[in-house]
């Protein structure tokens, strides 16, 4: 049933061109039926997610898991994994890295359970629990120096992962090319209409291995998924190199 609707909904183009009442019939047909069965969300992601055949197995469970989080498959032609992205987080959180994140949304949202297993201590660059946006985020950031200083003394093969502050993300990309900050990844997925674009160019440009999203799309969430699909990849499959032989 599940299959079908998804090939039907691939439709809702040509529906909505044609007439709404053979959209409305489709709808109606699937509402009757949500409450029989708990939704298949990875019989569904089979169905929807483009081509990613090129990819590995390890990146594919986190582009899915970046979907699952946004219930967006758009977002998938959007993710950037750096080269050697992969394989650098996980030698580094199997060496117990420090995780650091820009704001306590973020860090609360994170898997401590799995990173404690692995002996990852966590922190927060702008510990203030107001920060409870965006706007508040950058604000911030702007207003005390010395959050932007702390980038400094942060140690060599930490991961450091910024989902709400886009000038936080800049802030590190400077530190790493004045070689102040030697991460092991940089997960920089800011929300923002003018320097997060200007901060993820510049991270993509950067030497250090990086995840992140194309535009103005991200946020903490997304941000935190994806260091999470990591950890949860690391220790449930350890000895997987299926990253190391493709493109």
């Amino acid at each position: 049933m599940q299959a079908e609707a998804i090939a039907q909904l691939k439709l809702l183009d040509v529906e909505t061109q044609t007439q709404l009442g053979g959209l409305e019939k489709l709808w109606s047909g699937l509402d009757a039926v949500v409450h029989d069965h708990p939704e298949a969300f990875q019989e569904s992601l089979q169905w929807l997610l483009p081509d990613l055949s090129d990819r590995s197995e390890i990146e594919v469970d986190l582009l899915s898991k970046l979907v699952l989080a946004c219930g967006d498959v758009s977002l998938v032609p959007f993710v950037h994994v750096g080269k050697g992205a992969i394989a650098a987080s996980r030698a580094a959180l199997k060496a117990g890295c420090h995780v650091v994140t820009d704001v306590p949304l973020i860090h609360a949202a994170l898997d401590h359970t799995r990173l404690a297993h692995l002996g990852c201590a966590t922190e927060i660059l702008m510990d203030d629990r107001h920060i409870t946006s965006v706007a508040e985020a950058e604000q911030a950031f702007w207003q005390d120096s010395a959050w932007k200083a702390q980038l400094h003394h942060l140690p060599k093969n930490c991961i450091v992962v910024v989902g709400y502050a886009p000038s936080a993300l800049l802030a590190v990309c400077d530190a790493i090319a004045q070689h102040h900050l030697h991460p092991a990844l940089v997960i920089g997925m800011p929300i923002g209409f003018s320097h997060a674009p200007a901060a993820k160019r510049q991270l993509m440009q950067s030497d250090v291995p990086f995840i992140t999203l194309d535009g103005t799309i991200g946020g903490g969430l997304l941000a935190a998924v994806a260091l999470n699909a990591i950890v949860a990849s690391t220790i449930e499959k350890p000895n997987c190199h299926c990253y190391l032989s493709k493109a």
